[in-house]
């Protein structure tokens, strides 16, 4: 497929054609991913309980994206190391390169088809513990480098994705979804976060079929 992306008052047809089924470039999936054995043993130490208020939540309240080195900014830190060929503007803005997205197997050319994705939602947190964190907490939830809890991919399908959790939404590609539960629930298990039952059910699930 392709995209029609506007320039001024132009459009113009983006060099943004996804390829499905290649193969991700090697090194592109977050760091920390658990093994299905940590993932379950994660799992069993969370609390569940039902779901919080979104009363008082604004992504503003979890500021990103931050200043990571130089001029480079936490997306463009992760469109670096989840692309491949990767070039940048004296800016830090990515200029060229492929991304593949694990989610539902495309990739892309440009940028600006890739979104970088919370995978535990912002207000998924909220509703799930966040709200009680100062800011600086949620700030480094929201730019967090050292845990799968930033990825890049295709930006309809995180669109998609919206706010949901595992018991509503999971990724197209059926063959990721146990990395993805595995994400998901490390990040939970870090930051202390609740889950629901049916999120919990859906990530037992998910964690089975691995």
């Amino acid at each position: 497929m392709s995209k029609i992306v506007r320039v001024g008052a132009a459009a113009v047809l983006a060099a943004s054609v996804a390829v499905v089924g290649l193969a991700g470039p090697a090194g592109a999936t977050p760091p920390g991913i658990p093994s299905k054995a940590t993932a379950q043993t994660q799992l069993n130490g969370l609390t569940v309980a039902a779901e919080g208020s979104m009363s008082g939540y604004s992504r503003d309240k979890f500021p990103h994206w931050i200043t990571i080195s130089g001029a480079c900014d936490t997306r463009e830190t992760v469109l670096k190391r989840d692309g491949t060929s990767v070039v940048t503007s004296s800016a830090c803005a990515a200029t060229a390169g492929r991304w593949y997205s694990p989610y539902d197997g495309a990739t892309w050319t440009a940028a600006s088809d890739v979104d970088i994705d919370h995978v535990v939602p912002l207000a998924e947190a909220w509703r799930s513990g966040a709200s009680a964190w100062t800011t600086a907490r949620r700030q480094s939830f929201a730019n967090d480098l050292t845990h799968p809890q930033l990825i890049a991919v295709t930006d309809n399908v995180n669109q998609s994705k919206g706010d949901q959790d595992p018991s509503t939404w999971q990724p197209p590609l059926t063959a990721y979804r146990c990395t993805y539960a595995r994400m998901w629930i490390s990040v939970k298990y870090t930051y202390g976060l609740k889950l629901q039952s049916a999120e919990k059910t859906a990530l037992q699930n998910a964690l089975n079929a691995c």
